[in-house]
């Protein structure tokens, strides 16, 4: 169960484990609390039912109650398994109404939001077996704000199809063609235009870059509210010759292989797909130490971790990385993808769920 099937992370991973589950011969449904986005549209060809609850954003409404809970009696589900606030909160809620076997609530964020939401999350979680968030920061984060005990909560990686990513030189020579990057030391960043992601600390780091390499090229793929003020703020630093806004695309590994490095300058995260990715692609990252960016760069070997809102120093540890030969950064990469194929390859991650599951489930048997 997810709250929405649009473009993000959480979203994404709920997909890539329905393939996986389905492909290993469960039975997998997925509802989503709003309607139910393209991306999702392979789901139900593949003979996955995918339902909605037809919930509009920001309005409550106890209708999506009551369908939850008939969908838990009409389809009868061995485990039923929540992704994000919305969709755990209401899971819990239908399970008072009509009863299953296991419910596992997972949480994708270091900060889940207002104080409420951990309140919430505090009032009913008698109603799940297992909470579980996708970084050890996060997981110290839910106990450390009462969201959850210490012994009912665990870390849970998210997982990615590694196999996307490893690289492509014809991939990388077509993508930096079309986009006309010649020479330029690329760097690449994917995320939505949202408070989190801190563009407008990426954008001042890029200035800062560009007094001592002028041609250097930043990517940035996503969509979102605040895109109109980063606009605003590329055309009042005049950076129109190094910063090229891609929006939505659906060619991310091509365009991590076009990419020369990999950035991140989030005031919070969970565990970014995105980082994961670039780290498949066998890009060095330099990123802000939130969430799981610890779990995924190994500092001062596969990249950097810096501090957040400091626009100089993710300026300084950008620059370290391009000034390094470029032998030194291709093992960076390769350090890099081999740490996530080992850790967090989706077949993996998805052995470890089917774990969880099956344990839960021996013991109401």
């Amino acid at each position: 169960m997810v709250t929405t099937t649009g473009i993000g992370g959480a979203e994404s991973q709920v997909y890539d484990l329905a393939c996986s589950f389905h492909a290993r011969g469960w039975r997998v449904g997925v509802v989503s609390m709003r309607r139910v986005h393209k991306q999702y549209r392979p789901l139900r060809a593949a003979g996955v039912k995918v339902i909605c609850l037809h919930m509009s954003k920001g309005v409550p409404d106890p209708r999506a109650l009551v369908r939850l809970a008939r969908f838990y009696r009409r389809w009868r589900p061995d485990v039923v398994h929540s992704h994000m606030v919305h969709a755990n909160l209401l899971a819990r809620l239908a399970r008072s109404l009509s009863p299953v076997p296991m419910l596992i609530s997972t949480m994708h964020n270091q900060d889940e939001g207002a104080q409420w939401r951990y309140f919430a999350y505090r009032l009913t979680d008698r109603f799940s077996e297992l909470t579980t968030n996708v970084s050890r920061l996060a997981v110290e984060e839910a106990v450390r704000r009462h969201a959850v005990p210490s012994n009912k909560v665990r870390l849970m990686r998210n997982g990615i199809r590694t196999e996307r990513f490893a690289r492509d030189p014809d991939a990388r020579a077509s993508m930096r063609s079309s986009l006309a990057l010649g020479d330029s030391f690329t760097w690449l960043t994917v995320g939505r235009f949202v408070e989190a992601k801190r563009h407008s600390d990426l954008l001042a780091a890029i200035a800062i870059i560009r007094k001592q390499v002028p041609s250097v090229r930043l990517l940035i793929v996503g969509e979102g509210p605040l895109r109109p003020e980063t606009e605003r703020q590329i055309d009042a630093m005049d950076l129109h010759r190094n910063v090229s806004l891609l929006g939505f695309r659906e060619d991310v590994p091509a365009l991590m292989q076009a990419a020369d490095a990999f950035v991140m300058s989030s005031a919070w995260e969970g565990l970014p797909l995105a980082m994961l990715e670039a780290s498949a692609s066998s890009l060095p990252i330099v990123a802000t130490d939130v969430g799981g960016s610890g779990d995924v760069v190994e500092d001062g070997k596969s990249g950097f971790l810096m501090p957040v809102g400091e626009p100089a120093s993710l300026a300084e540890a950008m620059l370290r990385i391009m000034r390094l030969p470029k032998e030194e950064r291709i093992s960076m990469g390769d350090l890099a993808r081999g740490l996530t194929v080992s850790k967090f390859d989706l077949q993996k991650v998805a052995d470890e769920w089917e774990a969880v599951y099956r344990s839960g489930l021996a013991r109401h048997v």
